[in-house]
C-alpha cells in the first residue's frame, strides 16, 4: 500500500502523459471508493457469461500484437479449461476480446471460457462463496472489493511469484508497473491493470464564453462558483447514489491537503485506524463540503441521482462542475454536445498556492486461491502485462493502462493533456491507491451524503465512521 509520492508522481506521469485517459471503471456502495465508478451497463451490450474465445480472433489483434503472440510460448504446454472473469463497464470489452483471442492463439490446446458482462460479479458470487471460482478475475465493478476478497481468503498469494515474474517479452512485471501492487500485511494478492485519477471537470468553452476563471484552488473555486450561481447555473453536481465520486474527488484530496500533503493519513484510514478519522484534517476537509452546501452551490438533485444522470445534467450546462474519474468523456461519448471542451483538475480543495492533490485509483487482476488452472492464470498474467498490451489497452478501452510504455502516437484530448500537466508537476501530491474496508467505506459514503444535505454535522460524520471502524478493528 505504501508508495513514496515522488516515485508515484514520476511513474504515473510516464503513463498519463501519453495515453488517452478515458473510460469507466466501476464500483458500488459496497465496493472500495478507489475503484473508479459504478456499473455502467449502457457502456456495453455484452452480457454473455460463458464464451469460448476461439471465434474471437481478429486480424487486427493478430497484426498489432504479433510480437506478443510470438513470445507467448511457455515452457509448459497449457491445456485444460481456463476461466476468466471480467466486468464490462465504461471500458467496454474490446480489449478483453482481443487479448484473450491472442492468448488463445498462442495456446491452442487451452479451452478458454469468458465469464463477462455488466452483471458478472453478481452472477459468479455463489461460486466465489462456494469455493469454486473462475481461475482469473478482473476486480472491477459492483459486487467486488479487493480487500474483502483478500480478507475472505479468496485470492492467491502472489508475493513470491511477482518478485521474479517476467512478462512474455522477458521483462520483470514489477519494473513495468506505473503504480505498484497494493500490500496487505506485506503480501501481494492482486496487480493493478488500469490507472485512473479522480478530479473535477468543467466545460472550457462555457467558461471562455462567460469569462469565468478556471479554478486552481479552493478560494478560486468558491469565487467562480459565486459567479456561476449568479448566472443562473448551479455550480456543482455530484452522484448522490454513489457518494464515492464526491469522496474520491473532493473529500480525500482535501484531507491530504489539510494534513500538510501527507498521504499517510489515508493509509491509516484504509487500515481502519480510528484515530486517523479523528484528526483535525478530516474535520477541516468535511467543512469544505459544508461550505459548498451552505452557499447553495450543490445541486439539490444530487442526493438521489446516479452517475449518468448527474453527468447528463453537467453536459447540458445545468451544472458547471462535476467530480468524476477520467473515464467520464468516454462513458458519455454519445451524449457530448458539439463544442464541449473538457477541463480537468485533480483537486480544487487546496489552499491558495497549495499543491494539487491527485487521488489515483486502479482496477486490478488476480488469481483465485482455489483456481483449478493456476498455470494458465499465471501465464495469462505474464501475457497481459506487456508494453504491447499497454498500447492496445489504450486504443481499445480509451483508458490509461498501469503498464509503462511509449504510446505517444495516441491522440490525447485536451483534458488528458491537462491531467498530464498536473501529474508531471513535481509539486503535485499523488495519493497511492488505497482500499478501504467495505463496511467503513459504506459508512463514509452514507455519512457524506447526509452531510451534503445538512442531516449531520462534520463531527457526526466522524462519529458515524469511527463507530464502524472500531467494530472492524475488533
Amino acid at each position: 500500500m505504501i508508495l513514496k509520492n515522488k516515485l508515484a508522481t514520476l511513474s504515473l506521469a510516464t503513463v498519463l502523459a501519453v495515453v488517452p485517459l478515458t473510460g469507466c471503471g466501476s464500483s458500488s456502495d459496497n465496493d472500495n471508493s478507489s475503484n473508479q465508478t459504478n456499473a455502467s451497463t449502457n457502456a456495453s451490450t455484452n452480457t454473455n457469461t460463458s464464451t469460448n474465445t476461439s471465434t474471437n480472433t481478429s486480424t487486427d489483434a493478430t497484426t498489432n500484437n504479433s510480437s506478443t503472440t510470438d513470445n507467448a510460448a511457455t515452457a509448459t504446454k497449457l491445456t485444460g479449461d481456463f476461466e476468466i472473469q471480467y466486468f464490462v463497464g465504461g471500458y467496454g470489452d474490446k480489449w478483453w476480446k482481443k487479448v484473450i483471442a491472442d492468448f488463445k492463439a498462442a495456446n491452442p490446446d487451452l479451452n478458454i471460457k469468458e465469464l463477462a458482462g455488466p452483471k458478472i460479479n453478481d452472477q459468479t458470487k455463489p461460486r466465489w462463496i462456494g469455493g469454486t471460482p473462475p481461475d482469473f478475475v478482473y476486480i472491477d465493478g459492483p459486487g467486488l472489493n479487493d480487500r474483502q476478497m483478500v480478507e475472505d481468503g479468496q485470492l492467491e498469494d502472489l508475493t513470491e511469484w511477482l518478485k521474479t515474474a517476467k512478462n512474455v517479452d522477458g521483462e520483470l512485471i514489477t519494473d513495468l508497473l506505473a503504480q505498484p501492487a497494493q500490500q496487505y500485511d506485506g503480501k501481494t494478492y492482486n496487480i493493478p491493470l488500469v490507472l485512473n485519477s479522480w478530479g473535477v471537470f468543467w466545460d472550457k468553452a462555457l467558461f471562455k464564453e462567460k469569462g469565468w476563471t478556471e479554478p486552481q484552488d479552493f478560494d478560486q473555486f468558491l469565487q467562480v462558483s459565486d459567479q456561476i450561481k449568479g448566472a443562473g447555473i448551479t455550480p456543482f453536481i455530484h452522484t448522490g447514489k454513489y457518494p464515492y465520486y464526491i469522496n474520491g474527488a473532493i473529500l480525500l484530496p482535501a484531507i491530504v491537503s489539510e494534513n500538510n500533503n501527507d498521504t499517510s493519513i489515508l493509509q491509516d484510514m484504509g487500515n481502519s485506524k480510528v484515530e486517523a478519522f479523528q484528526k483535525p484534517a478530516v474535520l477541516a476537509a468535511l467543512n469544505k463540503i459544508v461550505a459548498l452546501r451552505d452557499k447553495g452551490f450543490i445541486d439539490k438533485a444530487s442526493i438521489q441521482i446516479n452517475h449518468t444522470d448527474s453527468q447528463m445534467l453537467f453536459l447540458q450546462h445545468k451544472d458547471a462542475f462535476i467530480p468524476n474519474g477520467l473515464w467520464l468523456p468516454n462513458e458519455m461519448s454519445k451524449d457530448i454536445p458539439g463544442g464541449f471542451d473538457f477541463g480537468f483538475i485533480p483537486s480544487v480543495t487546496q489552499g491558495a498556492g497549495g499543491k494539487v492533490v491527485a487521488n489515483t485509483s486502479t482496477s486490478t487482476v488476480a488469481i483465485a486461491k482455489n483456481a483449478k488452472n493456476k498455470d494458465a492464470a499465471k501465464a495469462f498474467m505474464q501475457f497481459i502485462f506487456s508494453k504491447a498490451q499497454a498500447s492496445q489497452w489504450a486504443e481499445l478501452s480509451g483508458a490509461p493502462s498501469n503498464i509503462k510504455g511509449d504510446i505517444s502516437a495516441s491522440n490525447a484530448p485536451s483534458f488528458v493533456k491537462d491531467a498530464a500537466k498536473y501529474l508531471t508537476d513535481a509539486n503535485t501530491v499523488v495519493i497511492p491507491t488505497i482500499t478501504f474496508n467495505a463496511d467503513v467505506d459504506k459508512a463514509m459514503q452514507d455519512a457524506t451524503d447526509a452531510l451534503t444535505i445538512g442531516k449531520i454535522t462534520p463531527e457526526e460524520w466522524v462519529k458515524r465512521v469511527t463507530d464502524v471502524a472500531a467494530k472492524v478493528k475488533q
